[in-house]
C-alpha cells in the first residue's frame, strides 16, 4: 500500500494505515467490496487495512458533497464487523438515527453513488428501504431502532425463520423514552434473536477499555459462560441460586455497568473498544450463537481517524464541502439565518424578563442556543432526545409562573403531539414554541422536512400560529408569541432570510392582523410566511394584490373578507402541506361568511418530497415566483370564470 508522503499536510495519517495521496484515497481492498458477501471473503487480517481505506474514502467523499462526518468516522470498524459476522441482508441491521450509515452504504453496493449523496435524485443521507435491501428500516428520527428490530425478530420467530435482528443505537438516542419502552418489551422475550448494540461515543467509561475488557467481553459472550449460568439454574437449590445471582451481579458490576440492562432481561456484554476489530469480531461471533436478548456496549470516538473531527466533533457533525487537508474554514459573514435571529432574540428577551427559560431536546447548536446557555446557564435546559418530555416539562414550568420557550425543529415537534395537545394546549399553558426548519429543508429530505406543522397545529384549540416572512418579522413574532398568555408557535425556515434589517427591540405585531403589501387588481394573493417574497415578484407580472397574512391562527378573517369582496379571485400560497393548511383556513373562513369566490391553493403537494437543493425543490413544487405566476395564469387565463391578468 502507498503511504502518505506528508503527515503534516494530511490530518489524521497517524491514525490510519491508509490515506489518500495526490488527492485520491487508496482503495486496493475497498474497490473489491461491492456487497457484504465480498467482505466476508476477506481474511481477518485484511479487515484493519480495509478500515483504513474505508475511513479515507469516507472523508474524501463527504468533503466533496457535505453531509454527516463525525458520526460516520466513528462507525467504520463496527460496520465492517457487523457485515463480516452476520449474514446480511438475511440478518437485519437497524441503524438508529441513520446519520451513521455512510460506511454501511459504501459496503453495500453504493460506493460509486456516494458522490450523489443528499443531492437531487441521489442517494439519501439516511437508510431508506426503497434504496437498498440492506436498509431494513428507514431511520432518521432517533430512538426507533430497538422497537423496529424487536418487531423484525418476533416476526422471524412467528414465521419460523432463523435470522438475527440487530439494533445499533447511540448513547444520545438512549435518552429517549421510546428506547426504554422497547427494552422493557424485549426483555421478556427470552427466546428472541435480538442484539442491541449501544454505540457509546460520548460517555466516559470506567474502567478504561483495553485488554482486560476485551477478555471479559469475549469470556462473557462465550458459550462456556452461558452454559455455566444455565447449569447453575438447573443444579443449585433456591437459596444458593439466589446467592450465586447476587455474587455474579456484584462481580460484573465492579467492572461494567451491567445491572440496569440485565434487569431489563438482557445479557449485557462490554464495554469494549468499538475501533478494535480483534475485539469486535470474536465478540459478535460469540453473541451470534447465543439465544435471547443480548446487549453489547461498544465505545467509539466521533471523528475517529481525522484529528480535526476528533478535536471538534460538533463542528464536523454535518459540514458542507471542505478541503480535508485544511479543515473547515469560518464562513464569510453574510445574511443572518433565522436560527441566529432566534438565538439573539432569546438572549435579549431573557435579559429583559427573568422568568424566561429555554428548553431544547438535544439541539443546542442546531437551534441557536449556544450563546443563551453561556449567558444564562441557570435558565437553560437540554433534556436530551426526549421531545415528549420537553413539552410536558415546559408545561410544568408554566404552571409555576415561568415563561418557557421550547426551541424545536418542526419535524421533531411531531413526536410530542399528544403532549402538545393534552399537557399544554388543553390547559392553556403559557409556552412559546420556536419552530425551526419549517418547510423544506433540502439535503436532509422528507424525514426532516417541516411540512406538516400548519395542519397539525391549527386544529388545536387555544393554539396561536404565526409564519415569518423575513428576519425582522421573525423577531417580532417571537416577541408576540412570548407576550401571548397561552401556547403560541412561530414557524421559520432553515437558513438565511432575504437580508431584511433586524430591529434589536422587543416590539410585537398587532395580534391576529395581516397587512396588504401590494395593491393590484383582479387577483389577491394571500401569502403566508416565506412565500411573501416570491408572491410579490409574481404579483408584479400579474398586477395582483399581495397580502402578508402573518397569522395562520387566528386568521385575519376581516382581511380575507375584504380582499374577497374587492377582487375577482383569491390565491393562497404557503410552504407547507396543502391538506389542512393555511389555504384550507381561508376556504373555511369564506365558507363560514357565505362568500363564494374562485380560490386557488398553492403549497406542498400530498407526497413526501425528497432531498435536494431547496430552491430547486420549491421550483418543482411551483412555489418560486415563476411557478406561482404560471399556476395563476393556467387557472385563470383559461378557467371559469375567465379572468384577465396582465401580460
Amino acid at each position: 500500500m502507498r503511504s502518505c508522503r506528508s503527515e503534516t499536510r494530511h490530518a489524521g495519517c497517524a491514525r490510519s494505515r491508509t490515506w489518500w495521496c495526490n488527492g485520491k484515497p487508496d482503495m486496493e481492498l475497498l474497490k473489491t467490496i461491492n456487497s457484504p458477501a465480498d467482505l466476508r471473503k476477506l481474511g481477518r487480517t485484511q479487515l484493519k487495512p480495509l478500515a483504513g481505506e474505508l475511513r479515507a474514502f469516507l472523508l474524501d467523499s463527504v468533503s466533496k458533497t457535505g453531509g454527516h462526518l463525525s458520526s460516520n468516522l466513528g462507525t467504520v470498524e463496527l460496520t465492517i464487523a457487523l457485515h463480516y459476522v452476520f449474514n446480511t441482508p438475511e440478518d437485519r441491521i437497524v441503524w438508529d438515527v441513520g446519520h451513521q450509515t455512510y460506511p454501511h452504504k459504501i459496503l453495500t453496493g453504493r460506493r460509486d453513488r456516494m458522490h450523489t449523496l443528499r443531492q437531487l435524485d441521489g442517494i439519501s443521507g439516511f437508510p431508506r428501504r426503497d434504496e437498498s435491501e440492506y436498509d431494513t428500516f428507514g431511520t432518521a428520527h432517533s430512538s426507533t431502532s430497538i422497537s423496529a428490530a424487536l418487531g423484525m425478530a418476533l416476526a422471524a420467530r412467528t414465521k419460523g425463520e432463523h435470522r438475527h435482528a440487530i439494533a445499533v443505537i447511540g448513547d444520545g438516542a438512549m435518552t429517549a423514552g421510546m428506547a426504554f419502552e422497547a427494552l422493557n418489551n424485549a426483555g421478556v422475550c427470552s427466546d428472541v434473536n435480538l442484539l442491541v448494540i449501544l454505540n457509546d461515543n460520548d460517555m466516559s467509561i470506567s474502567p478504561p477499555v483495553g485488554a482486560l475488557n476485551r477478555y471479559l467481553a469475549r469470556l462473557l459472550s462465550g458459550k462456556f459462560y452461558a452454559a455455566a449460568k444455565n447449569v447453575g439454574k438447573q443444579v443449585l437449590p433456591g437459596p444458593m441460586l439466589e446467592l450465586a445471582k447476587r455474587l455474579e451481579e456484584h462481580a460484573k458490576g465492579m467492572v461494567m455497568p451491567a445491572t440496569m440492562f440485565e434487569e431489563f432481561g438482557f445479557n449485557y456484554i462490554g464495554p469494549i473498544d468499538g475501533h478494535d476489530l480483534d475485539a469486535l469480531v470474536p465478540t459478535l461471533q460469540n453473541l451470534k450463537n447465543l439465544r435471547g436478548p443480548q446487549f453489547l456496549h461498544v465505545v467509539t470516538k466521533k471523528g475517529q481517524g481525522y484529528k480535526l473531527a476528533e478535536a471538534d466533533p460538533v463542528l464536523y457533525h454535518g459540514p458542507g464541502k471542505f478541503n480535508p487537508a485544511e479543515g473547515i474554514k469560518p464562513a464569510a459573514s453574510g445574511k443572518l439565518t433565522y436560527t441566529q435571529v432566534f438565538g439573539d432574540w432569546l438572549c435579549d428577551m431573557a435579559a429583559h424578563d427573568r422568568r424566561l427559560v429555554g428548553i431544547t431536546p438535544a439541539m443546542r447548536e442546531g437551534s441557536g442556543m449556544v450563546q443563551f446557555e453561556q449567558r444564562f446557564p441557570d435558565r437553560y435546559y437540554d433534556v436530551g432526545i426526549a421531545e415528549q418530555h420537553a413539552v410536558t416539562f415546559a408545561g410544568g414550568l408554566a404552571c409555576e409562573g415561568l415563561k418557557p420557550v421550547v426551541a424545536i425543529y418542526s419535524t421533531f415537534l411531531q413526536r410530542a403531539y399528544d403532549q402538545l395537545i393534552h399537557d399544554v394546549a388543553l390547559q392553556n399553558l403559557d409556552v412559546t414554541f420556536a419552530l425551526d426548519r419549517s418547510g423544506l429543508v433540502g439535503a436532509d429530505g422528507a424525514t426532516h422536512a417541516g411540512n406538516y406543522d400548519i395542519p397539525y397545529l391549527r386544529c388545536i384549540p387555544n393554539m396561536v400560529l404565526m409564519a415569518a416572512s423575513d428576519e425582522n418579522e421573525c423577531r417580532q413574532m417571537l416577541s408576540t408569541a412570548y407576550e401571548y398568555k397561552g401556547p403560541a408557535a412561530v414557524r421559520y425556515p432553515r437558513g438565511a432570510g432575504i437580508g431584511a434589517a433586524v430591529d434589536k427591540g422587543l416590539g410585537t405585531l398587532p395580534f391576529g392582523k395581516g397587512e396588504v403589501r401590494r395593491e393590484g387588481k383582479g387577483i389577491a394573493i394571500l401569502a403566508f410566511g416565506t412565500m411573501l417574497a416570491p408572491s410579490l415578484e409574481a404579483a408584479g407580472a400579474l398586477n395582483a394584490t399581495v397580502a402578508n397574512m402573518r397569522f395562520i391562527k387566528p386568521l385575519d378573517v376581516d382581511l380575507v373578507r375584504q380582499l374577497a369582496q374587492s377582487h375577482d379571485a383569491l390565491v393562497t400560497v404557503e410552504e407547507g402541506a396543502l391538506m389542512g393548511g393555511a389555504g384550507s383556513a381561508v376556504a373555511e373562513a369564506l365558507a363560514e361568511a357565505g362568500i363564494v369566490k374562485p380560490l386557488l391553493h398553492l403549497g406542498l403537494p400530498d407526497k413526501f418530497i425528497d432531498h435536494g437543493d431547496p430552491a430547486v425543490l420549491l421550483s418543482q413544487c411551483g412555489l418560486d415566483a415563476k411557478g406561482i405566476e404560471a399556476s395563476i395564469r393556467k387557472r385563470f387565463d383559461k378557467g371559469e370564470p375567465r379572468l384577465v391578468v396582465n401580460n
